[in-house]
């Protein structure tokens, strides 16, 4: 029987949840929204990914302050008018599919915010150019050499921010997301805490790999006490440069998640340094996740250039993973885990209207299907 299409429990104190099979959409940057809000766009790119087959779908990074945002594009979930327009999107997009769960990824960019999209070059943009505005990280240190320094966080911009996560998850429950996760990776304000490039702070939240988790700790308690659902963060395993974040760190991290009952680790890496050398390969990321999930025994999710339906299912039979999330993937072929499906012998809820795409000799993929139809 295909792995990939087993079923999974994730935990929380709720009760969490059962996905139908383990395939997820991972969170992807749209740059399409206007002053935060969610449009049309999010509309048909919801819509789109919930019919992929897949039993999770991750809403994009969203930002839980404005000036938290990657880029001025960026989604947002810091006030009534964001939450409004996620809500009407997503309850129109989820009433296509009711089946998948679907979560929202909160994030606050720190120095990595204010900047260009990637296809306008994705540079930061300065507080004197148009759209832009002065960013804040652990220290005044930039992403990368020459630009505008960011501003070191006080204590009172540390509680701002902490507080910011809080409501931005009491506003995500209220939306009805099934789940949400946390941002902690690519370079963005959690992971420039955790890692010693970009967090050269002196007081209890920089120095030590203890000190350097106290924030990012912080931030994932304060939303469990308010949010009992699956909550799980993404977080980069290795920063992939000399004397960064390490695999290990990344360990002690999870395990000290375990108190705030973490439902799951999502594990990518890099993103905190223009130094950084990845040696890019079909699964690269793998080995991180198997390290997480052998020595936490923590539900994990294997992400990057999983690309075929053997390959995740091969991750997945060897035990290096128990999910599996794809991004851009799913924007090349959005029926993805349909063919994975027709590839393993499994079975995906799907629109009707869709059936007839497959061959007669595959179509026995869609659960419900109704036989004899002319």
């Amino acid at each position: 029987m295909s792995l990939l299409f087993s079923e999974f429990s994730l935990p929380a104190p709720n009760g969490g949840f059962t996905l139908a099979n383990r395939a997820m959409i991972a969170p992807m940057c749209q740059y399409s929204a206007i002053d935060g809000l969610a449009n049309d766009w999010h509309l048909f790119h919801w819509t789109n990914l919930l019919n992929s087959g897949a039993s999770a779908l991750i809403i994009e990074a969203t930002g839980v302050t404005a000036d938290g945002r990657i880029t001025p594009h960026c989604l947002g979930l810091y006030n009534d008018a964001c939450e409004t327009a996620i809500t009407d999107r997503l309850h129109r997009a989820k009433a296509l599919a009711p089946a998948v769960k679907v979560g929202i990824q909160l994030c606050h960019a720190g120095r990595k915010a204010s900047s260009a999209a990637p296809w306008e070059g994705g540079a930061l943009i300065e507080p004197s150019q148009p759209n832009g505005w002065p960013t804040r990280a652990p220290s005044a240190i930039p992403q990368n050499p020459g630009e505008v320094l960011p501003i070191a966080l006080d204590q009172a911009g540390l509680e701002e921010i902490k507080a910011a996560f809080v409501q931005a998850a009491i506003r995500a429950e209220r939306i009805g997301v099934d789940f949400i996760e946390i941002h902690g990776a690519h370079g963005y304000l959690i992971h420039q805490f955790l890692s010693p490039v970009a967090n050269q702070r002196t007081d209890e939240y920089g120095g030590s790999s203890e000190n350097r988790m106290r924030f990012p700790i912080e931030i994932f308690a304060a939303i469990r006490n308010v949010y009992k659902g699956v909550l799980g963060i993404r977080l980069s395993a290795s920063d992939w440069v000399t004397d960064g974040w390490t695999p290990e760190e990344t360990v002690i991290l999870c395990n000290a998640l375990k108190a705030y009952d973490v439902s799951y680790i999502h594990v990518s890496s890099g993103g905190v340094s223009n130094a950084q050398k990845i040696t890019i390969k079909p699964g690269y990321q793998v080995d991180f996740a198997q390290k997480v999930k052998a020595e936490t025994g923590l539900p994990t999710i294997a992400v990057g250039l999983i690309t075929e339906p053997t390959q995740a299912e091969e991750i997945l039979q060897q035990g290096q993973a128990d999910l599996i999330a794809l991004a851009r993937a799913f924007l090349y072929k959005p029926r993805w885990v349909w063919e994975a499906a027709a590839a393993l012998g499994g079975q995906v809820e799907a629109a009707p209207q869709y059936w007839r795409c497959l061959p007669r000799e595959h179509q026995n993929v869609f659960k419900t299907l109704k036989i004899g139809q002319r």
